[in-house]
């Protein structure tokens, strides 16, 4: 008997002893050690991309989250703490096509290594005119990828049946190519009575851009006027070290001069522009910039303004902007033009025109200044649009306020225009809270609808008619509705850009600035054209008009110590001519 439960025992013991050796590895096998996934995102020439969307999906049934990161300045990102299995990588970048890669394996205890490569939207017009028909991405990326920053301006925009926005066709080799030279001949002024905008006369300007060797370029951009009373011209010249505005660093230098009538004094200005992003971390992303500015017209004025935009993406369809910034003055800072028509050929010529308004206070220069700090959370809207609000105050040091009047005004306080009745003067200080909503998208085909509401402070003139007149104005808070739409006419190739801004009461300054810039929104109704025109010479050339203010409306005519003038936040304005690009 006794025998018997020994052995019963023994047998008990033996096979736990061979269930417990049994169930270490099954343990072991259970408990996966978690891998990692690294990767470098070029474009086809080899150069590193920054800011370049990564989306990680798992491939795993039933698994249905993604990892999102950002690459750095070198192109790089890196995922941790990632189940071993198969993984889908999808990529985006403005002006690339979406990347997938497939059937990525990711080892326990591993780091994988993955180089993705991008090819650019101009490389592949053929894929572009049809959309994937196997491809898990979304239907609209192919076609229309939006900034991730606030600025919300589409990056890609159909021009004609063999063109893209920014890029032309050699035909020689039937490879697509950027332009390399881009001319305009134009008349008209964009901002009158200041001696830092394009005269108001005719004027031809040219841009072109070359090669340094590897990514590096440098575009070279200069202008002349033809006015034999008031010659005028300028030259920039914009470096690019890794060959694009959007994501690299960049240093332009600008230089102008300019003649104020026959016997009247000349203008010189310079203009010192560096900017650069950085990423910091998968979701963030700090661009940077700033300009020094050092005019001359018999006694000298300089301004420093900086700028700062910080960046993070908190999900894939939100994010959150903070913008620490000078007031903006023309076309706005420089990386952001050059995602609009033209590309950084056109944001060269634009640098030409870029100073800030030249004031004049008590027989002395002075430059309009201000800085703008705000604060706005941006989200996605489908695959189509983006939907920002926004808070924000500008603190403003010198508000160039724009008018017409006689010659008997006091020239140690206006600065009167050599082609017009109209002058600059300066309002002074302005400080003020506002908000902003805003709402921008891409319909079918080439049609884009803008929509923004602002509320800010402006200069209105007072009843007080005995002082000067920048004692007679002060800041009111208004309303603004702005509407705007950018199209393509099917046949005639032509582009239209059309908006209407209205203000609930009488302004004579901008009412939110910043946002004008941001969305080109200006005051009233503006209009811009642009027409193809047939074939007759080298290049491609088109017939531009830009008109601002059409209606003239939005005059404010006050009385101060100095006399009677009219005022305005816009002037009526037209610029036109041609336009061609090699």
């Amino acid at each position: 008997m006794k025998q018997e439960r020994l052995r019963i025992l023994g047998a008990l013991v033996l096979t736990a002893m061979v269930s417990s050796f049994g169930a270490i590895p099954a343990a072991a096998q259970a408990k996966l050690v978690p891998g990692k996934l690294a990767g470098v995102v070029r474009d086809a020439a080899g150069t590193p991309q920054m800011g370049a969307s990564v989306e990680l999906i798992s491939e795993a049934v039933g698994v249905a989250a993604t990892r999102g990161y950002l690459t750095n300045t070198q192109g790089m990102f890196r995922g941790d703490k990632l189940a071993p299995g198969f993984y889908t990588v999808r990529v985006t970048l403005a002006g690339f096509l979406p990347t997938l890669e497939k059937h990525i394996r990711v080892a326990s205890n591993l780091t994988t290594v993955v180089r993705i490569e991008l090819e650019s939207m101009f490389a592949s017009l053929d894929q572009l005119r049809r959309m994937p028909s196997s491809s898990t991405a979304e239907v609209d990326d192919w076609k229309w990828v939006l900034r991730s920053a606030s600025a919300m301006r589409p990056v890609l925009e159909w021009v004609d049946h063999d063109t893209l926005s920014g890029s032309t066709v050699n035909s020689d080799s039937g490879r697509p190519r950027a332009p390399r030279m881009r001319m305009e001949f134009t008349d008209g002024a964009r901002r009158p009575a200041s001696a830092s905008s394009v005269d108001s006369s005719p004027t031809t300007s040219v841009a072109y851009d070359q090669k340094l060797g590897g990514t590096s370029r440098m575009i070279l951009a200069g202008q002349v006027s033809y006015d034999g009373d008031s010659p005028a011209g300028g030259i920039a010249t914009v470096w690019l070290p890794t060959g694009t505005l959007s994501a690299g660093p960049h240093t332009a230098l600008v230089l102008r001069e300019a003649k104020l009538g026959p016997v009247g004094p000349t203008f010189r200005g310079i203009r010192f522009d560096q900017g650069g992003a950085v990423a910091l971390g998968d979701r963030t992303v700090l661009r940077y910039g700033g300009e020094y500015v050092l005019v001359g017209l018999g006694a000298a004025a300089s301004s420093l303004r900086p700028r700062a935009e910080l960046n993070v993406r908190l999900t894939d369809d939100w994010s959150t902007t903070v913008v620490f910034a000078s007031m903006p003055n023309g076309p706005g800072p420089l990386e952001a033009n050059d995602a609009q028509p033209g590309g950084a050929l056109a944001a060269a010529l634009n640098e030409l025109d870029a100073f800030p308004a030249l004031l004049w206070r008590q027989g002395r220069p002075v430059l309009q200044s201000g800085l703008h700090e705000e604060i706005s959370a941006e989200r996605k809207v489908n695959t189509r649009g983006k939907f920002q609000v926004a808070g924000f105050h500008d603190d403003n040091r010198h508000v160039a306020v724009f008018g017409r009047g006689n010659n008997d005004l006091p020239t140690a306080d206006y600065f009167q225009d050599n082609f017009s009745t109209g002058f600059a003067y300066d309002g002074g200080s302005s400080s003020s809270w506002g908000a902003r909503i805003a709402f921008r998208e891409k319909l079918d085909g080439d049609v884009e609808l803008t929509a923004i509401y602002s509320f800010g402070g402006a200069l209105m003139p007072s009843d007080d008619a005995d002082g000067l007149l920048r004692d007679v104005l002060r800041t009111a808070q208004r309303h603004s509705l702005g509407a705007g739409i950018s199209a393509k006419v099917p046949g005639l190739g032509t582009k239209v850009q059309a908006g209407y801004k209205w203000v609930n009461g009488m302004t004579v300054s901008s009412v939110d600035g910043y946002g004008e810039s941001l969305f080109q929104m200006d005051p009233y109704l503006h209009l811009v054209v642009r027409q193809p025109l047939p074939k007759f010479a080298l290049g491609r050339w088109e017939a531009i008009a830009d008109c601002n203010n059409v209606l003239s409306q939005g005059y404010v005519s006050t009385n101060s110590r100095d006399g009677r003038v009219v005022l305005g936040p816009a002037f009526r304005t037209f610029r036109g001519g041609l336009s061609v690009q090699f």
